[in-house]
């Protein structure tokens, strides 16, 4: 009897002893995004990690290079072009699942100048840049491949002072790599977008171009075909999100529906 009392003892203790559930295992997006995401989605994955346990690794570069590292097979899961035309190539080689496909956010292209040194410039038709620039040098994304700096080149020309200035431009490999030129006092001028010269203290938004002297700035994301995240799609959804919103508006983007 003593036997089988320990016995009943020891199985009812076992019984009520919690059950051990297996550890659920985190998934990981890869992201490839354009380079004037940076303060803006490093602070929207932080919070889609503390509510989902996800994370997510980014690369941030200009979106002409991501495209290229796409098109060279890097392993990654999402894209986010800052332009349409990058967006545009990698979907032509069927590398984005098109489905996918969505324009996320919206900017503005502005000119900065370091703090210290910023005076207010009414940008217009014909307004002496090359006489503000002096012997220095105007600060851009490579105007042949990095969006911001397509964008920019775009404004210029439309406003008739792309020939007068065209000789002093420092074309930077993305637009953070030409915002650094300005706040490090290296360039007395750059072209940016607004949410970059929010993310830096150390230059000021001097003049703003007109909206109609370039192509609408659009920031397309996608799903890439090659992605084998279960969580790719929970994390788009999330980036789309009413939850997500107020990190991009917080640095100066737009939301677009």
């Amino acid at each position: 009897m003593n036997r089988r009392l320990l016995l009943k003892l020891v199985v009812a203790a076992f019984a009520a002893l919690p059950l051990a559930l297996p550890a659920v295992a985190a998934e990981k997006v890869t992201v490839f995004a354009a380079a004037s995401l940076k303060n803006a989605l490093d602070a929207a994955n932080a919070a889609w990690q503390a509510e989902t346990g996800n994370e997510t690794a980014v690369s941030y570069a200009a979106s002409s290079a991501l495209a290229k590292q796409i098109e060279a097979a890097a392993p990654a899961d999402l894209f986010i072009s800052a332009d349409l035309a990058w967006m545009d190539y990698v979907a032509e080689k069927k590398l984005i699942r098109d489905d996918t496909r969505s324009n996320l956010l919206g900017n503005r292209i502005v000119l900065v100048a370091p703090k210290d040194a910023a005076k207010a410039v009414d940008i217009k038709e014909g307004f002496d840049l090359a006489g503000l620039v002096g012997d220095g040098k105007l600060a851009m994304g490579a105007v042949d491949s990095v969006p911001a700096g397509k964008y920019g080149k775009a404004a210029l020309e439309k406003l008739g002072v792309w020939p007068a200035v065209e000789s002093k431009v420092a074309g930077a490999e993305s637009v953070r790599a030409a915002l650094a030129l300005v706040s490090r006092g290296e360039a007395p001028y750059g072209i940016v977008y607004e949410t970059d010269a929010a993310a830096d203290p150390g230059v000021a938004i001097v003049g703003t171009f007109p909206e109609d002297s370039h192509p609408p700035i659009i920031y397309p994301v996608a799903i890439l075909a090659e992605s084998r995240s279960p969580a790719a799609a929970a994390y788009l959804d999330f980036l789309k999100s009413e939850k997500a919103a107020p990190f991009f508006t917080g640095q100066g983007f737009t939301i677009l529906k």
